[in-house]
């Protein structure tokens, strides 16, 4: 069993932000710009064509107008959650989307079992809840379903959380792969370096993921 409150098994500070207001009122106007380069997106749609699973239920968090899935991607069903309707209403490869601010409700409002796959894109840095939210991410996939957490180096520095600010991009994955192990029932995190070597500087993608695990005391599908 985990802690009711686990992300309290990482000392305070580590989540406090610079601007520590309502993240609602940061995100009421919406924002359509990508946050990384071209190169990096390119990176991603790679990493997404080779790893994700087609006709497949899939959840991206903390969701903004555009999903870097590949153009040509098939997919039962894309559903997006963010803090901005317009910018997710602009998303042409959402089928649905809810607004919901995991900061302040790690709960995801979604059935158990409800997805394949969980993508969360350059926005792990702002999350101040991360086990709790993994813990919700880990109930809502399928069982052996994926979550991808895909970051880079670019972010809104105020309100990234303190810790993100005092590790380097290899201590980030570890920083990651502690959520997975602490909200229990996930296997093995994997690391990836997907950044394109160019002869030009381009944003890095890093890349770690983990699988669900099933509990001997939940059901199977």
């Amino acid at each position: 069993m985990t802690d009711q409150n686990p992300t309290q098994s990482f000392p305070e500070n580590y989540f406090q932000r610079a601007d520590g207001s309502d993240d609602r009122l940061f995100y009421t106007q919406p924002r359509l710009l990508v946050h990384i380069d071209d190169h990096a997106i390119a990176a991603i749609r790679s990493f997404f064509q080779e790893h994700l699973p087609q006709n497949a239920t899939i959840l991206d968090l903390m969701s903004s107008w555009r999903s870097h899935l590949p153009d040509d991607f098939l997919t039962e069903k894309v559903v997006g959650l963010g803090m901005n309707d317009v910018e997710m209403r602009e998303n042409p490869q959402l089928d649905e989307w809810v607004v919901h601010d995991l900061n302040s409700d790690p709960h995801l409002p979604f059935e158990t079992g409800s997805f394949d796959t969980v993508v969360v894109t350059v926005s792990i840095q702002y999350m101040t809840r991360p086990v709790e939210v993994f813990s919700e991410v880990r109930r809502i996939l399928k069982n052996d379903g994926a979550f991808y957490v895909i970051y880079s180096n670019r972010m809104f520095p105020t309100k990234a959380v303190a810790i993100w600010h005092n590790l380097n991009d290899n201590e980030r994955a570890q920083l990651i792969a502690s959520y997975f192990v602490k909200s229990e029932g996930w296997s093995q995190p994997t690391a990836w370096d997907v950044s394109l070597k160019l002869n030009i500087k381009t944003d890095p993608v890093f890349i770690v993921s983990a699988n669900k695990l099933r509990f001997p005391s939940e059901p199977s599908e």
